[in-house]
């Protein structure tokens, strides 16, 4: 593998400030000032943002089983354009990711692509129908290595059930990430409950049963001295309970999604099935709570819940369409946008935000890591000035639901690097 010599990059690692970076093979080889490489290849990089690689916690790349919304191949090129270099799968595909067999598809499948690495994320229970608990031990010792469990797309409800997880998981430091939805509370829910949705006659979608939950997890996982993370967190209430459980030294974590920090519930009286997801869209003030909650750390990371779905499923009466929306590819703007521009965060944060602790929380090796000597070569170089309107005809995922369609948004991935390889080189796959 040739050597890589990226030039006059703002360098967030141990030596802040313009640097370069010179990669030799899998690691980087130094970074300093004045760096020359004989037959390095030159990137030159000057005003752009070098990250760590980016990191995803919730991505839903649909194989095996609904190949005709998104595959391993092309979820991982949407990662990579994005500037991730691993994404963990969850466990809602055809059959359910809920055996050694089943994960292991999937984390070859991805080290077949070449574009990120898959981690894949096991389910809780079989068939993801709350009721058995899954083959955790089998999928922690299978060659996928899954650390992180979850029946993303259903809440595991059941007290007992939830409590055998966190228990089983302890054993080998795994945790479970709870899609927090009380289902009796949201039968028939379309949309957040609350103003909008009483003057649309639309089914409202409580944020107390998203709170609810939480707050019974985190009592469950101190009561078992376990690990929970919780799943797209939308609401300024489940932001209070993820704050004061981390204050009694509980080992919760938390994630936001990118739409969740930047669209509201506003934005549904245009029927438009594009802004249809699970959680659903909630109000400014959520919007703003949670951004806070983000910047002083109540919210450990920012993750995608990338949800790729066909046009058909979209395309459609609003009662009938699918909930979700593609998020890969535009969620680093998404966060420049409503947390750098903002002021909330600094670049440093981003790298925190979406690197270093989501990659702590999956126990991700080789991932999350400084851009320091001897660090293995997962990069993100970015153009923070670049300014484009959103257009989904260029997106590599095979799906084009994004709620972005038109929308200008800042920043701009120009290469990744997985391992010392470009994957993605002037914005364009390679």
């Amino acid at each position: 593998m040739s050597k890589i010599l990226i030039r006059g990059a703002q360098v967030l690692g141990d030596f802040q400030g313009v640097q370069d970076v010179l990669i030799d093979g899998e690691v980087i080889e130094a970074v300093g000032t004045g760096l020359d490489a004989e037959d390095a290849t030159v990137v030159a990089a000057a005003g752009q943002i070098l990250l760590p690689g980016l990191v995803d916690l919730h991505t839903h790349l649909r194989e095996p089983g609904r190949e005709d919304s998104e595959t391993v191949l092309t979820g991982t090129k949407a990662a990579a354009l994005g500037g991730f270099t691993a994404v963990h799968a969850m466990a809602n595909t055809f059959p359910v990711a809920d055996t050694a067999g089943v994960v292991e598809q999937v984390w070859r499948l991805g080290r077949e692509s070449g574009y990120c690495d898959v981690q894949p994320v096991g389910a809780v229970t079989v068939g993801l129908e709350g009721k058995h608990l899954a083959e955790l031990g089998a999928m922690n010792d299978s060659a996928a290595g899954v650390r992180v469990f979850s029946d993303d797309g259903k809440c595991v409800d059941d007290a007992v059930i939830m409590r055998r997880a966190l228990e089983y998981v302890k054993a080998f430091d795994g945790v479970v990430a709870q899609h927090a939805q009380e289902p009796r509370l949201t039968e028939g829910a379309q949309m957040n409950e609350g103003v909008v949705s009483a003057e649309l006659g639309l089914g409202g979608w409580p944020a107390v049963a998203e709170e609810s939950i939480i707050a019974r997890d985190v009592l469950l996982a101190a009561h078992v001295g376990s690990r929970v993370h919780i799943c797209h967190l939308s609401t300024a209430g489940s932001v209070e309970l993820v704050r004061w459980a981390k204050s009694k030294g509980w080992d919760v974590t938390a994630e936001v999604t990118p739409h969740h920090l930047l669209l509201t519930d506003e934005l549904v009286r245009s029927y438009n099935p594009v802004y249809k997801v699970n959680p659903p869209l909630r109000t400014e003030a959520d919007v703003l709570a949670l951004r806070a909650a983000l910047a002083d750390g109540t919210i450990d990371c920012v993750a995608t819940d990338h949800a790729p779905h066909p046009h058909e499923d979209k395309d459609c009466e609003w009662a009938a369409a699918a909930m979700g929306m593609v998020g890969l590819e535009t969620a680093l703007s998404v966060v420049q946008e409503t947390m750098v521009e903002t002021g909330l965060l600094d670049w440093a944060g981003v790298a925190d935000r979406m690197s270093f602790r989501p990659a702590r929380i999956g126990r991700l090796e080789g991932h999350g890591r400084p851009v320091s000597a001897g660090e293995p070569a997962n990069l993100t170089l970015v153009d923070p000035a670049y300014r484009g309107a959103v257009d989904p005809a260029g997106f590599a995922s095979r799906s084009r639901n994004t709620p972005y369609e038109g929308r200008e948004l800042p920043g701009r991935v120009t290469h990744t690097f997985l391992r010392g390889r470009a994957t993605v080189v002037d914005g364009n796959l390679a």
